[in-house]
């Protein structure tokens, strides 16, 4: 059975507190989701703001294959915003339990019933497809949300969906709730909260219960504690559920994954399974001689079914073979004494509660094999200019194979200012700086600051880090000896 994705990062993903989308930013967002499959998308809720209305005409104008939604509210207002808008679709939000119709619309049920069978008749007179979503249906009397849903039917709907707006179900009592409906005529949906963490599991009940389409946000973002995510939910079906299939490119996720994270600023926590940073690398000796040997050992699914790539952690837990592997990765060969050398030097490093990075690696690895490289690049000097009313300013001089350069840059603060500045020589122009991080490992206004940093070449990444009193000077010697990486490799 093919399950319909209906995709809300744009609506109910935005409501996530401190996100707010440009019109371009959504743009290139709901670009990504129809590429990679998804059946519909609520592009936003048309009676926001002049902004929000012309961030989804930017988005129905484009012509694309997936079927575009505006959230409306059960009144005309609403809807005729969303006609303005030239969507395809609306989804029709109704309160069904007796808590939102008596405290939140102060009216009865049958006046709840007559305000939604009225906004149904309008949409379908003006040519809307009407997906109509009963709000907070978890909490609501199941006979009502029958009656709501019978008579929305009656009146012509394309779709109905049960919404558990404040994510109280379990996966018992969501299969109970959509066993009970599924003998409606039209498609069912879900869309779940993640309130309790059982947003996924919710929806996937949900399916085995009847539902044919889901709701879901990239990344899980969303109110409160998210809705059902997007990625975990596809995967899920895909290789837990073989009676389901959607039409999602799964090889994908990952990157539209990382551009809802970069557009929105919400950080994917380390943790998150499918796409989180940790999700497919392994310290543990135990498990990377295990994933070696066979990668079904410890993992479920492969990697690039994901769109991702194996990782091998440096640490105090990696065994000889996890260890040779990420040595033979960085172009290293090594005998087997040299190898148990290595090891017990990083082990010494961790124990100490010191990050051991890829350069921490190769530093090891260069002493044990007596390795000394020349470096291309070399900082000389670093002058920044900056204060309230003056936009920071850096200049640089630099040694590029034996050659002194002198530039300059501007930035937001003093260290952009200085990466900007040597960042703009030709050397460094297809390097990408993709993370920045900064601990003070002593106390007091003296403290030295430890910067770490993560730099891409095509498909090489590799780490580096700089310890120094000053930030700025941490920063930059960090981003050289990670380009001077880069550039040996």
């Amino acid at each position: 059975m093919n399950i319909k994705v209906l995709d809300t990062t744009l609506r109910d993903g935005e409501q996530t507190p401190g996100v707010s989308l440009t019109s371009n930013e959504k743009f290139r967002i709901a670009n990504r989701l129809d590429e990679i499959g998804i059946d519909f998308i609520e592009a936003g809720s048309a009676i926001t703001s002049n902004g929000e209305r012309e961030s989804i005409k930017e988005i129905t104008k484009q012509g694309f294959n997936a079927q575009i939604l505006s959230f409306s509210r059960p009144l005309t207002v609403d809807i005729d915003y969303c006609l303005d808008c030239d969507v395809d679709a609306v989804n029709l939000v109704v309160p069904t339990s007796d808590l939102h119709i008596q405290d939140k619309l102060k009216t009865t049920r049958d006046e709840l019933l007559e305000l939604s069978n009225n906004a149904i008749d309008y949409c379908k007179d003006h040519g809307l497809i009407v997906e109509l979503s009963a709000e907070d249906a978890s909490r609501s009397d199941v006979d009502f949300l029958k009656l709501v849903y019978a008579d929305a039917i009656d009146h012509n709907v394309d779709r109905i969906c049960v919404c558990d707006t404040v994510g109280i179900l379990t996966p018992d009592n969501s299969y109970e709730l959509f066993d009970k409906l599924k003998d409606l005529p039209v498609p069912i949906a879900c869309h779940c909260h993640n309130d309790f963490g059982l947003a996924v599991a919710n929806t996937l009940s949900a399916l085995k219960g009847g539902a044919s389409e889901i709701h879901t946000t990239i990344n899980g973002i969303g109110e409160r504690a998210g809705n059902t995510s997007f990625e975990e939910c596809v995967v899920s079906i895909d290789r837990l559920l073989p009676q389901f299939d959607t039409n999602i490119k799964i090889d994908e996720i990952y990157d539209i994954s990382k551009l809802v994270a970069r557009l929105t600023g919400v950080y994917i926590q380390p943790n998150k399974a499918i796409v989180g940073e940790n999700a497919f690398s392994h310290e543990s000796g135990i498990h990377s001689d295990g994933i070696i040997k066979n990668s079904a050992t410890y993992e479920s699914i492969t990697p690039e079914l994901v769109g991702r790539k194996r990782k091998f952690v440096i640490g105090k837990h990696m065994g000889t073979n996890g260890l040779d592997n990420r040595l033979k990765e960085l172009g290293l060969d090594v005998d087997k004494n040299q190898l148990q050398q290595i090891c017990d030097n990083i082990k010494v490093l961790a124990d100490k509660g010191k990050t051991v990075t890829d350069v921490d690696l190769q530093v090891i690895a260069d002493n044990v094999l007596e390795i000394n490289y020349e470096d291309r690049i070399g900082l000389d000097e670093v002058t920044i200019v900056s204060g309230n009313k003056v936009m920071p300013t850096a200049s640089v001089k630099i040694t590029i194979d034996g050659e002194q350069i002198l530039n300059a840059g501007v930035g937001l603060g003093p260290v952009d200012a200085a990466i900007n500045a040597i960042k703009s020589l030709d050397v460094f122009k297809d390097i990408d700086l993709i993370e920045y991080h900064v601990d003070a490992i002593t106390g007091g206004t003296d403290a030295f600051i430890d910067v770490i940093i993560k730099l891409q070449k095509g498909d090489k990444v590799v780490s580096a880090r700089g310890t120094e009193p000053d930030i700025i000077n941490a920063s930059v010697k960090a981003y050289i000896a990670g380009v001077n990486r880069l550039l040996r490799d």
